[in-house]
Formats: structure tokens, sequence, C-alpha cells
């Protein structure tokens, strides 16, 4: 049986507090992607109380960063098994949110997912980050763009800060040391219209888990010739 009490727990220990119904929704979806994953590499965490405290709260620490409930619009870039796209939405209804990948199949189940859980405002896009940012339908569009993928932050903010209105923020989740890349992208982060990056601290409650956000907010537009091509960012990153 799915374990609400500790989800419970944890989310209050970082501020927030989830209804029944909100516990359900995350003991499906916790199902569904057990589920899934026998058939389909969604992710090498399966133990129930990792996924809670790796996927799920983990997740939710974006609301140690910025008050989500400001917060209107959302993409979650490379968002994989939807996070921190679901959990998010769940604990926060009220986002539209969009999440984005370039494998079909990953989105196919978070279409089931969301039908499952009868979410609104939500959607998936499939394509890879350097289309999906040329897009006029997404392209400048959102408050924040968030992402959990695995990339060294020059690439991820070519993928990621077109997407932001100015005024929004692209807010990367982030694990061991960061200050050299920090230090490495912080050419690229000004050449594509973001500010110098806010980096924030934390542990994952009940664990020894250290996590770091970094925010960079966005104060011009992304130049037209960004993102590059596919394939350029990640092989020759600003």
């Amino acid at each position: 049986m799915f374990q609400s009490d500790l989800l419970f727990e944890r989310c209050k220990e970082i501020g927030l507090i989830l209804s029944d119904k909100q516990l359900e929704n995350f003991s499906i979806y916790y199902d569904m992607l057990i589920e899934k994953n026998k058939v389909m590499n969604l992710t090498a965490i399966t133990d129930m109380e990792e996924v809670i405290h790796k996927h799920f709260v983990d997740s939710l620490l974006l609301h140690k960063v910025v008050c989500v409930k400001d917060i209107s619009s959302i993409a979650d870039m490379g968002t994989g098994a939807g996070f921190p796209g679901i959990p998010l939405k769940i604990a926060f209804p009220h986002l539209n949110l969009t999440l984005m990948d370039s494998l079909n199949k990953r989105l196919m189940f978070l279409n089931d997912v969301i039908d499952a859980l009868k979410l609104e405002d939500i959607k998936t896009v499939h394509g890879r980050a350097e289309d999906i940012g040329r897009m006029i339908d997404y392209r400048e569009q959102f408050d924040v763009c968030v992402s959990r993928a695995v990339a060294n932050l020059s690439t991820l903010s070519e993928y990621c800060l077109p997407l932001v209105k100015i005024g929004g923020s692209f807010i990367s989740y982030k694990s061991g040391s960061i200050e050299e890349e920090l230090l490495a992208s912080c050419s690229a982060i000004e050449l594509l219209g973001g500010m110098e990056p806010v980096v924030s601290y934390l542990t994952l409650p009940g664990t020894t888990i250290e996590r770091s956000f970094i925010k960079i907010d966005k104060e011009k537009m992304t130049p037209k010739k960004y993102p590059r091509k596919a394939g350029v960012p990640s092989k020759e990153p600003l």
C-alpha cells in the first residue's frame, strides 16, 4: 500500500499540506509508474520510499525556491517520467503546465496519467528542445521553465531560456558540486537574456541528499538564432 502518511509528513516539512485527494493522486501515479516501468525504462528508482523522496518530494522542493502559487504557466523541459511537472501539477492544480520530451513513448504514458488523474490545463509536447524553443506557440510564452534533465547548465540554458517570458525564470534542479558549472555558464546565460544565477542549497527532508536549485531570471529577449540546431547545444555548449 502506498505510504501516504510518509508523503504527507515530508511535504509538511517543506511547508506543503496535501489533501486526501492529492495523496490519492500520488498513489495512482506511483502505481502507474511502477507498472509501466516493467515494460519501459522510465526510472531506475522503484522502491516506494525512494520514489516518494527522490521523485515526488524532490520535485516539490521548488516550493522552497519560488512562490509556486504566484506562477501561472510552467514548462517542464525533458520531463521524462513526469518529474518535476506531474507532482507540481498535483500539488498546485492552478498551474497551466506543458510537459516537453523528445521521446513520444514517455509522453504517451504521461497522457495516460493525465487522464487517470483527470488533470486539467496540462498538455504534452513531443520534440527536441532545440526545435520546441523555436516554435512560436512556446517561445517566450512561460512564466517559468523547470528542468531536472541531466545536462550542463550552458546547454540547459540554451534549451530553456528561449521558452521563458521576460520577467520569468528558468530553474534548474541540480545535485553535487555546481561551482565550476556555474562559472562556465555565465557568458551563455548573459547571451541568452538571463541575469546572474541565484543558487538555493537544500536537503531533501528525511535524507542526507543535497539539492541545488539554480534560478535564472530573464531580463532580455533571447536572440533569434538560439537555440541552435538540434545536437549543437550539447556538443558545443556556449
